[in-house]
């Protein structure tokens, strides 16, 4: 049993747990869920942003504890006074420490694009998310059927929502395209072992259709890989640890967005 099918299993119980605690109903009468989202492409492109979706994470299962010193509200308005083109934000709690309240409070913070990290199975999710004050949602090809990212990407859609599909490989990248996602992420971690290369992002890129933003994630530690990414036409790119490790990940972002220009 890997990592992912132990998250997954957890988080069945977990999503079972709120639907019987929070009805729909409840959800949707969020003062967020009546927002307009906004447009994860129309951020993204900015050129007076940086094309960064930088990520708020407390630990995760391969690194165990990142950073549990700084808060939501002072990490999330430091990366969007960098730069920032959306923010990334984890919601799992059993594996990353992460949690709702944390969306809710980097929504109430900031002015761009928030994206819901975590591991999306069932519909219920999708309408949390947007109750949250979510813009964006995930969703990972490795751990949904084909039919499945379709459901849940065509509710996102019908709720105002962006969506981000998540690939680790050619296989997931073929069977997962639909016309309801906004963007194609490359996570350049495999998940199998954990490591990282962002020659999985350049072996991609070329197969994804050009309707599709394009995503480079994990495994971006320089401004040089930013600048190269670019030139393989990647219009966006996911950084949380390298951020996250330092006391001040706000700090940390702004030096390595001076490097960049």
């Amino acid at each position: 049993m890997t990592i992912l099918d132990t998250i997954v299993s957890q988080k069945k119980k977990e999503v079972q747990i709120a639907k019987d605690s929070i009805s729909y109903a409840q959800l949707e009468a969020s003062d967020f869920f009546k927002r307009d989202c906004y447009s994860f492409k129309a951020f993204l492109l900015d050129p007076l942003r940086t094309g960064i979706i930088a990520e708020f994470k407390r630990r995760s299962p391969s690194k165990g504890i990142i950073n549990d010193k700084v808060s939501v509200r002072d990490v999330t308005s430091a990366y969007a006074a960098a730069g920032a083109s959306a923010l990334s934000v984890l919601t799992d709690t059993d594996f990353f420490m992460g949690y709702k309240a944390d969306l809710v409070e980097a929504r109430k913070t900031n002015a761009i694009p928030v994206l819901r990290k975590d591991f999306m199975i069932d519909e219920y999710q999708v309408v949390e998310a947007k109750s949250l004050g979510a813009d964006i949602i995930l969703l990972i090809a490795a751990i949904l059927t084909p039919d499945e990212i379709q459901r849940l990407a065509s509710l996102a859609k019908s709720l105002g929502l962006n969506v981000l599909l998540e690939v680790h490989n050619m296989e997931e990248l073929q069977r997962s395209i639909n016309p309801n996602l906004d963007a194609i992420g490359v996570n350049n971690r495999n998940l199998a072992d954990f490591s990282v290369s962002v020659e999985t992002s350049y072996q991609l890129a070329p197969h994804i259709p050009s309707e599709f933003l394009k995503i480079s994630e994990s495994a971006i530690s320089n401004p040089e890989t930013i600048k190269q990414l670019k030139l393989a036409g990647f219009n966006g790119f996911l950084i949380g640890e390298n951020f996250m490790k330092q006391a001040d990940p706000g700090k940390a972002m702004r030096e390595f967005v001076s490097e960049m220009k």
